[in-house]
């Protein structure tokens, strides 16, 4: 298998969103010469109870530190919302729906849909929603829209929260490289950090493995 690195991330986790620009510049910096492997992580699949005043007070303090670590916008006004339920399922069976036809759509369906939910106060968990948000980068928004209730996706967006949990992911973004000339796979980083850290152990691996 040739050298990639693994994206272990969830659309609708904050700091995720804050590594948007950081995975932004890997792309830009090693192009198809280091494929990124894209697995959802399940931050909280399967929630069906409203979001309540302290839950949203706890949400806003990460998203004010996801802010003012990575620059990345958001609307507050997300946290007028009555009644949310923040089921990240949907946002996640969207980005593996478009990983079935190519995994580089696959990662700009979760930068939209990440864009849409931080910055836009779009309702991500609204199959509507992501099947517009998929119809943007090409998809067919009706058919991808009914396709998200498929049981078989449903199945397959699953086995990959049992891939995170797994490979022992207890946070994202978590980013992984691999396989190494032994066939190992070494950690990145886990949680969000800065390009001025990341980029260099990115660079580190990948010449590591090319003089191997």
């Amino acid at each position: 298998m040739r050298p990639h690195l693994v994206y272990f991330a969830d659309p609708m986790c904050s700091w995720c969103w804050g590594f948007v620009p950081v995975m932004a510049l890997i792309r830009r910096r090693f192009g198809d010469a280091l494929p990124i492997r894209l697995v959802m992580g399940g931050l909280r699949p399967g929630t069906d109870r409203p979001m309540t005043e302290a839950a949203k007070a706890d949400t806003r303090h990460h998203w004010e530190h996801v802010q003012q670590a990575s620059g990345q916008p958001f609307d507050w006004s997300f946290f007028e919302r009555e009644g949310f339920v923040y089921d990240t399922d949907p946002a996640a069976r969207a980005v593996v729906l478009a990983r079935r036809q190519d995994a580089t759509l696959a990662l700009a369906l979760l930068v939209r849909i990440q864009g849409a939910f931080y910055a836009q106060n779009q309702d991500v968990t609204d199959p509507a929603v992501l099947g517009r948000l998929a119809g943007e980068l090409g998809f067919d928004a009706g058919q991808f829209e009914t396709l998200l209730g498929d049981e078989n996706l449903k199945m397959e967006t699953w086995a990959d929260y049992g891939v995170s949990q797994r490979a022992g992911v207890t946070g994202f973004p978590t980013l992984v490289a691999g396989p190494s000339a032994e066939g190992t796979y070494g950690l990145v980083t886990r949680g969000f950090n800065t390009p001025d850290l990341v980029l260099p152990a990115v660079e580190a691996w990948f010449e590591g493995v090319g003089a191997a």
